[in-house]
């Protein structure tokens, strides 16, 4: 079981660096290159269904930041938002959104929203209908593969655009068990899942290494018992089935503690072999959880509540999901965790980017990863060698 953290602090060091990287667009990263599903997805999906009709694709979708529909499965900004602001860098556009070499001066997201670690393939050979997006992780490093040479062969780039590169892989894997499980599975059958997936993560931080990544940033699952559609289809009368704590269900927060685990422990396998490499463990689980642990002191009133949705016992229905019929949106964001009833709020994502950068709920602290500038501030005054545009 995930060790439990502290609330994080904001520490004065911490908060003056992301300042001042916001404003310079200084730092030691110059692109940020991400793989995942729908938690990182900034306009994957919406381009690979074409002119079909999806919410995603309207208001109040995007409402609280961007005041229009990105593509985002959220309110707002995203996790990896705040990662690219706080490093100075430009939101990550979509992989599917650009043309050419020239839209991705400063990385890609290949990241897809309803996408999995494994394949189609995977799931038609274990009897499940595998009719989601087949954008799977080895399709989105498929991508990656084909666009690189185009970006290495850039003015000023090379091997420096791999090394100066953050990757963000992840968070992924969380479809592979919510499509089953929304589909009848039992936990016990979606738990044998959990090797295969981890397998495929590892694979592709092998190949990203094995062409030039330095630093690879790999987020964990999310605590799915306290997520509204989860804790929607899966309530029980059973009083002790819930923690206490959170009003999350148990079981279901000790399946995703066990694919963390495991994920865990194979990332440091792969430190033992790329001791040169920083392969950073991003712990958005306890990140998350703590939100639900000491909702007040983050500012929530209703951590387990959606903000878009239906009337049901946490405002979420999925015969009127978000931006459908019926639905309805809660005057104030920042006070929900949840956006959909899937994705959380923008307000909600802020804590957990905040605790990842700051280093608190990451292993090595992704802070480190700028420590040579924390350690001199001339270097903030100068910017890291750029691919001439």
């Amino acid at each position: 079981m995930a060790s439990r953290h502290l609330p994080f602090l904001l520490h004065i060091p911490t908060l003056i660096l992301l300042l001042v990287l916001s404003k310079t667009g200084h730092c030691c990263f110059t692109h940020i290159f991400c793989f995942g599903d729908s938690i990182s997805d900034t306009g994957n999906f919406l381009k690979s269904i074409g002119d079909r009709y999806d919410p995603v694709r309207n208001l109040p979708y995007g409402e609280t930041y961007f005041r229009r529909p990105t593509g985002r499965f959220c309110d707002g900004r995203i996790i990896l938002d705040f990662i690219a602001e706080a490093y100075g860098l430009p939101f990550v556009p979509a992989y599917l959104s650009g043309k050419n070499s020239e839209d991705f001066l400063h990385g890609v997201n290949f990241a897809v929203g309803g996408a999995t670690a494994l394949n189609n393939s995977f799931f038609e050979s274990k009897g499940i209908e595998a009719y989601w997006t087949d954008y799977s992780l080895g399709t989105q490093l498929q991508w990656f593969k084909k666009l690189l040479p185009k970006i290495l062969e850039k003015p000023g780039c090379g091997s420096d655009v791999m090394s100066n590169a953050l990757f963000v892989v992840g968070e992924i894997g969380g479809n592979d068990y919510n499509h089953p499980l929304f589909n009848g599975l039992s936990l016990d059958e979606v738990r044998t899942f959990v090797p295969d997936v981890i397998s495929t993560v590892s694979l592709t931080i092998h190949e990203l290494i094995g062409r030039g990544a330095k630093t690879l940033l790999v987020p964990n699952n999310f605590p799915i018992g306290c997520v509204p559609i989860y804790l929607t289809l899966f309530q029980s009368k059973k009083k002790e089935d819930y923690d206490p704590e959170t009003g999350c269900i148990k079981r279901l927060n000790e399946f995703s503690q066990y694919h963390n685990a495991k994920l865990l422990e194979e990332l440091e396998k792969l430190r033992l072999l790329y001791p040169d490499v920083a392969i950073i463990y991003a712990d958005y689980y306890e990140a998350s959880i703590t939100i639900f642990r000491n909702p007040k002191e983050f500012g929530f009133t209703y951590p387990l509540m959606t903000c878009c949705g239906a009337k049901g016992p946490y405002n979420y229905s999925p015969f009127a999901l978000c931006g459908n019929r019926g639905s309805t949106v809660c005057f104030d964001p920042t006070k929900y965790g949840s956006w959909d009833g899937l994705h959380l709020t923008e307000a909600a994502y802020k804590v957990i980017s905040h605790g990842v950068l700051q280093g608190n709920y990451s292993y090595p602290p992704l802070s480190n990863t700028c420590s040579d500038i924390m350690h001199d501030s001339a270097n903030l005054l100068v910017p890291p060698a750029q691919c001439s545009g």
